[in-house]
This record gives structure tokens, C-alpha cells and sequence, in this order.
């Protein structure tokens, strides 16, 4: 496919998008998406506001440190990738982010049910962060839903997938990678490679670059930016609905040089009790390539591996 992944444009008719992401998500699992009607204005004050974040003094970003609920601020270097199907990290990732999540009213039912990770998030004491931060997860969910909706279809789950994000567990990841000496050790990465263990990944970079996809056992192909550009990836919970059909492709990020870099991320994923099994259409008359699973037991698995705040 080149050295470079494909650009699939929203704007185009609906079968065309779908048919377009069905054979790019079949083979390389990565693409980049334009035409998704989030303005570069949203995700411009998103970035300002990681940039203002991240600018804080340490122990200002600490007052918001992860809880038990995922969310809040990862200090750099706290982080690392044991449950990585690629290779286990041997180095904690050099990035420090802040993470928020879906915001669930006190009386909502996933708080009475006390779904994993259900609740509120944790907000610095930061003016103008909180409204941007949010606008910008919301935006860029919805071009989620509406990506997962084409995904439904494409695979004949006549709603049996969509359905499962009526109430989608979502995560909006603020990242920041300080520069990496050139001659760091080969294992020093800001994001070591991985595999998304979840549904469909969305982010917004700037323009230092960094972020590589796996293109066959020992090749690496750079994700050019690309002006008002999602990247956007599948995990491994959409290859195991599709039945190995869709794929799950690793990825990392290797800030080398003098630049910082910064990323928004959006994850959105089934809502957690989800129980995730291969479709019926995808499976046909053989037998399905994987067991059925809760959505939240892959959380706590991938989240207990790598996050003390997790670890029982």
C-alpha cells in the first residue's frame, strides 16, 4: 500500500465511505479521515488547553493525579505497556497526559449499577479548560458514532454492534511527549508498541510527527499530519466482532529530536457491561475465531497492567 496510509473523506456518500472503510480497515487498520465536520477551531482550543495544562507546575497537575475512575493526570514515565500484544514495554512511555471520560450524573444508572469507571471527572483549577476539553471530546465522539454506524452496516450487523454505544464508554486523552534524545536507548518510547485493546480510535496530532504504524514484521510507516486530519485506527474489540475481518494493527510513537509533541485522543468504545462476541454475518456457517468477552474484564485487564492506581 506505499509508505503512506490512505485518506478516506467523509463527505462522500455514505456507501462509498463504508465500502472504503471496510477494505482499508481489512488490511492496514489505520487511515486518515477528512470531511468530518469538526472545526479547526474546536480542536485548536483543545490543544491550547493541553498546552496551558501541561505548562503547570508539577504539583498543580498532581492535584488532579488518576484516581481509581481513569481519570485525571498520568505524570510522565508512570506508564508502562505490560499488557502489550506486540512486544511487553521495557521502559515506562516518556508522555504525561490528562484523561477525562463520559461525565455521569450522580444519579445517573450507570452510578447506581457502580459500573467500572462510571462517574465524574476530575477538572485542574484552570480557567477556560474544562469547556473546550469537552466541546472537543463531544465533536469528535459523535464523528465516532457516525463511523461505527458505516461499520454496523458494512458488516451486516443490522444494528447489533451500534447498539452496544447507545451509552459508549468514552475516553479523551490529552497528550503531551517531551523531546527523547536521538541516542536513547532503542526501548525509550513516548508510546510503546501497541495494539488498542478497544473499539475505534480518533486523534487529532499537531505537526511534529512521531506516530508510526506497523506495516508488516520489521517496517514502520511514518503518519504523515495532515491539515484538519483524524487519525483514525480499529482495535481489538471491532477485529473480534468481525471475526479477524477487521484489524487491529500495532502502533507506537517515537518523539526523537528537540520538538514537543502533543495529541488529542478519543477513544469510544461499547459501553462496558458490553459482552462482545463475533457477529453472526461475520461468521457465516464456520466457527467463530474468538470466545465471548465482558468489555469490562479487557478494561481491567489492559488498565491493571499498566496503571498502578488499577492493580489490586
Amino acid at each position: 500500500m506505499g509508505t503512506s496510509i490512505p485518506v478516506i473523506d467523509l463527505e462522500q456518500p455514505d456507501d462509498v465511505v463504508t465500502s472504503s472503510i471496510i477494505q482499508t480497515y481489512s488490511h492496514i487498520g489505520f487511515a486518515q479521515i477528512i470531511g468530518h465536520g469538526v472545526t479547526q477551531q474546536t480542536v485548536s482550543a483543545a490543544f491550547d488547553a493541553s498546552a496551558r495544562f501541561h505548562a503547570l507546575e508539577l504539583d498543580e497537575k498532581m492535584a488532579v493525579a488518576l484516581n481509581h475512575n481513569h481519570r485525571g493526570y498520568i505524570a510522565d514515565g508512570t506508564a508502562v505497556d505490560r499488557s502489550s500484544e506486540v512486544v511487553p514495554a521495557t521502559a515506562a512511555n516518556r508522555s504525561e497526559s490528562f484523561m477525562m471520560m463520559r461525565e455521569d450524573a450522580p444519579d445517573s444508572r450507570d452510578i447506581a449499577l457502580s459500573t467500572p469507571l462510571a462517574g465524574a471527572n476530575q477538572w485542574p483549577r484552570l480557567d477556560n479548560f474544562r469547556e473546550p476539553v469537552t466541546t472537543c471530546h463531544d465533536a469528535m465522539r459523535n464523528v465516532a458514532l457516525r463511523v461505527l454506524t458505516l461499520i454496523d452496516h458494512g458488516l451486516g450487523a443490522k444494528g447489533a454492534l451500534i447498539d452496544t454505544f447507545s451509552t459508549p464508554t468514552t475516553w479523551f486523552r490529552l497528550l503531551h511527549y517531551p523531546p527523547v534524545r536521538v541516542d536513547a536507548p532503542k526501548d525509550v518510547f513516548g508510546s510503546a508498541p501497541h495494539t488498542d485493546f478497544g473499539a475505534l480510535t480518533l486523534v487529532a496530532q499537531d505537526s511534529a510527527g512521531g506516530l508510526q504504524v506497523a506495516r508488516g514484521d520489521d517496517e514502520w510507516i511514518d503518519v504523515e499530519p495532515i491539515d484538519g486530519a483524524f487519525v483514525m485506527n480499529t482495535g481489538s474489540m471491532l477485529r473480534r466482532w468481525s471475526n479477524g475481518r477487521l484489524t487491529a494493527t500495532p502502533h507506537r510513537v517515537r518523539n526523537r529530536g528537540s520538538s514537543d509533541r502533543y495529541s488529542c485522543v478519543l477513544f469510544c468504545d461499547p459501553h462496558m457491561l458490553t459482552k462482545i462476541a463475533p457477529l453472526p454475518a461475520c461468521v457465516g456457517g464456520g466457527e467463530p475465531m474468538f470466545e465471548p468477552v465482558v468489555f469490562a474484564d479487557v478494561v481491567a485487564h489492559h488498565l491493571g497492567a499498566i496503571y498502578e492506581q488499577h492493580q489490586n
